[in-house]
């Protein structure tokens, strides 16, 4: 009886322990879907985002127009030979400065002070047959008033007297163009500037018109071509009768380097025409060169500056967004959100950028924080790019 009893009671203890194991299981759900149901009455609808953002302001902008510059001589040419012959003489090193006159190479003159003595002594002929058929005409003109000759007598006599003033303007000439050979034989300077490395040297044989020397280019000033668009052409020709363009340093140059040249350059001529394939217009300024710092074909960057007549809406660049070519900001709306707007770029001044279309003065544009924003993304502002 015991035995039962204790059986029993061990089985309505199980009973016992399996209701309040159920009882609390129960009372653990239904905690659990209160904090659920509590935690859902607390979120907010949507998680802002930090962002930095910066005003709109409108303000005169001065900024610099950068164009692929190429250093050009003002003054450049070959020297090739005018007359043929064999090179007896170098007179100037290989990249030297000359000046004006001076002399460079000598072609052998041998031959050519030769046909110049032989072209004095044919017009030295020429001329004493000249004056005696001078004197014949007018022996033969006195006999032929008296009737004391034929006139077919005087008639040919003249007729030698005019073929013999050809003779001796040929000869003339022929002694022109000898003498011209002659100091063609010399090669000199046609103006100052500084010479290239010679493609002949001592004993060479050259050939009138088609065998090059040298060449030679002006190196003070100098010049630097860069292409400009089309419709800049009316800002350029403003800037051609400008007397400030140097004065105020309105255009400059950098080295390839990266340098920046110290002399201002002036501008001094706009092409003639546009290129049809690329619609720009060449346009050239001069530089001071004293040191010989620019050469001939070396490429440059060339700025502008420029300064907008009236005020430009501006921003800071970062807040630009580019895309499959496109370009956006987002602004920030009233209600705390962002909505993505195309722009139009114009003047990149620095860490800046003037907007030409799509935005409105005292607008807040995101700097920061971009690359999480979604148009109608909620946003809370950290910090304005004024305060940084």
């Amino acid at each position: 009886m015991e035995e039962l009893k204790t059986t029993t009671n061990t089985v309505k203890m199980t009973s016992m322990n399996k209701y309040s194991l159920a009882a609390m299981l129960l009372a653990g759900a239904g905690f659990v879907a209160a904090c659920s149901n509590q935690t859902q009455k607390q979120a907010p609808g949507q998680q802002a985002i930090p962002v930095t953002t910066a005003p709109v302001t409108e303000e005169v902008v001065v900024g610099m127009d950068s164009y692929p510059g190429n250093v050009v001589a003002l003054n450049e040419t070959e020297l090739r030979a005018e007359v043929s012959g064999y090179i007896t003489g170098i007179f100037v090193a290989d990249g030297a400065s000359v000046s004006k006159g001076q002399k460079l190479y000598e072609i052998d003159r041998t031959r050519y002070a030769a046909d110049v003595e032989q072209a004095k002594s044919n017009l030295a002929i020429a001329e004493a047959n000249l004056a005696r058929l001078q004197r014949d005409v007018e022996r033969y003109r006195k006999l032929a008033e008296q009737d004391a000759i034929a006139k077919q007598t005087l008639d040919y006599a003249e007729t030698d007297f005019n073929n013999a003033q050809a003779q001796v303007a040929s000869a003339r000439a022929a002694l022109t163009t000898a003498q011209t050979n002659l100091n063609r034989a010399v090669i000199i300077a046609p103006f100052s500037g500084t010479i290239g490395i010679s493609a002949v040297r001592m004993g060479a044989l050259v050939s009138a018109g088609s065998t090059l020397l040298n060449r030679i280019s002006s190196v003070d000033p100098i010049a630097v071509d860069f292409p400009v668009n089309e419709r800049e052409i009316p800002r350029f020709n403003a800037l051609r009768h400008s007397d400030a363009v140097v004065r105020d340093s309105i255009i400059s140059i950098t080295l390839p380097g990266g340098q920046a040249y110290s002399h201002p350059g002036k501008l001094i001529a706009i092409d003639r025409a546009v290129d049809r394939n690329t619609g720009t217009i060449t346009v050239r300024a001069s530089f001071a060169n004293p040191d010989e710092l620019l050469r001939a074909g070396m490429a440059t960057t060339v700025q502008v500056r420029r300064q907008s007549e009236s005020k430009q809406l501006v921003i800071p660049y970062r807040a630009v967004i580019e895309q499959l070519g496109q370009t956006s900001v987002y602004v920030l709306t009233d209600s705390s959100t962002v909505e993505q707007r195309g722009v139009r770029l114009g003047l990149k001044v620095a860490d800046r950028v003037v907007i030409n279309e799509g935005l409105s003065g005292g607008e807040q544009v995101v700097t920061d924080g971009t690359i999480n924003l979604r148009p109608g993304a909620k946003v809370q502002v950290t910090q304005s790019a004024e305060k940084k």
